[in-house]
């Protein structure tokens, strides 16, 4: 037994899954990311700015290695253009994403999950980035080698969604009872023969060769190309391979489609909730189920693009409680639009983590 916080825990499963390098420039609430991962990592580098980190990141995939770095609202948000670069160029890398209060600078040492909406449109055209959430410490272990995983296999910058509370807070943990982490799997090309950069395979992803190999030229374009990586216009084949980009994530995506479901069967509530929240939603279900109270619990790790079994799970019920730390309702905002829909209801705060009486109070105060 030690006592243990997630960044610890998320730098070494990013480490014994594969990950070669990380970049990153320091900011709260990351900067534990950023000083185990100097330790840690096989290779690591501080950058002058965050701008700079996923360029460099980008130059690493691009030789074949896993990069990851870590980093806040105000450092992704001058991050976006180059994973952008980075998505149509087809290049893996993670961002370990800490979120904190807003907007601008905000309070670096208040937590929130305000980020989930400018995630989803963090890609010009409103192609899908991949987004998986840490929901509990024990995930901080499993949870990283998913991320690592999908990038690798797909080749998309993937975005690792945590916050302050849980990479910071010291957590009493079994060291023993972590499973064995092995090597994501990494894409590669085989065989002999003529190479195109962009040619995908039947799961619309592209086999991968780094760029300075001495048996074939390899050329990554992070404008609208076409299989061989020239510089296109508006030909269909150019515009056939950015719609690539989204359709192999959307393919692809029941193999990285992690939750943790706990069904009553009699249950017509729901209490949904991700991120730290989702640890006061498991004890908020707990005390309800010793009252005698039915309901189930659903806390998502992929969100996005949302996985298609996550409305067939939610259709299920009248009464939805979604609990997030947010003024607006980010998830909620996702699965059930602006309008909403009758029987969901959203538990929310900004500033500080909702309790688990918050949630038994709006499932009690809402039969």
């Amino acid at each position: 037994m030690v006592l243990i916080d997630g960044s610890r825990l998320i730098i070494e499963a990013f480490a014994r899954a594969g990950a070669d390098v990380f970049v990153g420039y320091p900011i709260t609430p990351a900067n534990l990311l950023y000083s185990y991962a100097i330790r840690r990592f096989p290779a690591a580098l501080s950058a002058p700015d965050e701008i700079t980190t996923v360029q460099w990141l980008a130059g690493f995939a691009a030789t074949g290695l896993l990069p990851v770095t870590a980093t806040s609202f105000p450092g992704f948000a001058l991050m976006i253009e180059s994973i952008n670069m980075a998505y149509m160029m087809e290049l893996p890398l993670v961002v370990v994403l800490a979120q904190r209060l807003g907007p601008a600078t905000g309070s670096a040492t208040a937590g929130a999950d305000g980020d989930l909406l400018l995630l989803r449109g963090a890609i010009s055209g409103g192609h899908p980035l991949p987004v998986i959430s840490i929901n509990s410490i024990e995930e901080c272990w499993n949870i990283p080698p998913l991320a690592l995983a999908m990038s690798a296999w797909l080749r998309t910058p993937v975005v690792l969604l945590t916050s302050k509370e849980m990479i910071m807070t010291q957590f009493s943990f079994d060291l023993a009872s972590l499973p064995e982490i092995k090597p994501v799997p990494r894409r590669r090309r085989g065989g002999d023969g003529h190479y195109d950069s962009y040619v995908p395979g039947p799961d619309l992803v592209p086999d991968f060769l780094p760029v300075g190999n001495p048996d074939f030229q390899v050329r990554l374009n992070a404008s609208t190309h076409d299989r061989r990586g020239i510089i296109q216009h508006l030909v269909p084949e150019a515009l056939e391979n950015t719609a690539r980009l989204e359709q192999k994530i959307y393919l692809n995506l029941p193999d990285y489609t992690r939750f943790y479901l706990d069904e009553d069967n009699n249950a017509d509530t729901l209490v949904v909730a991700w991120g730290i929240t989702a640890l006061a939603a498991r004890e908020a279900v707990t005390h309800l189920r010793n009252q005698g109270k039915k309901v189930s619990l659903f806390t998502p790790n992929t969100l996005l693009p949302v996985p298609e079994v996550y409305f067939t799970i939610l259709a299920r019920y009248h009464r939805i409680i979604i609990a997030e730390e947010n003024l607006s309702g980010h998830l909620r905002t996702i699965l059930f639009g602006v309008q909403g829909r009758e029987g969901v209801i959203g538990v929310n705060s900004i500033g500080k983590m909702i309790t688990p009486e918050k949630i038994i109070k709006a499932v009690i105060g809402n039969e």
